[in-house]
């Protein structure tokens, strides 16, 4: 599981079981300080086959509810006009695809071998 964090603020993608002003989906918010949060900011990254591969689409499925982040177009008049409503769906559709656009790839480093010296 991951947690997405807002780095400018900190918060943690969260979602719980109340519906979404707009489409009245499952409602999808900021929550938590500092990237600290609880079970409600934790996604399974969903991809098509073993890896995430560069250009290809990935789907995020909460842990605690088992919805898709989405987007499916509705827009706020305010506090910042045009902005969409992010929110959760029961079932995996065109509406929640994501495609990682920009990113560094950290390398994992190379695992210690199994056994110890002893002098």
């Amino acid at each position: 599981a991951v947690r997405l964090t807002h780095v400018p603020t900190g918060k943690n993608l969260h979602t719980h079981h109340f519906p979404s002003p707009l489409s009245h989906n499952q409602e999808v918010s900021a929550f938590g300080e500092d990237g600290e949060g609880d079970d409600l900011d934790l996604w399974m990254v969903r991809c098509s086959g073993q890896h995430w591969e560069r250009e290809a689409t990935v789907r995020f499925q909460h842990v605690g509810t088992s919805v898709f982040l989405s987007v499916t177009g509705e827009q706020y008049g305010s506090p910042i006009r045009g902005q969409l409503e992010v929110h959760g769906m029961p079932s995996a559709n065109t509406h929640n695809r994501w495609k990682a656009m920009e990113g560094i790839f950290i390398k994992p480093s190379v695992e210690a071998s199994a056994g110890h010296d002893e002098l």
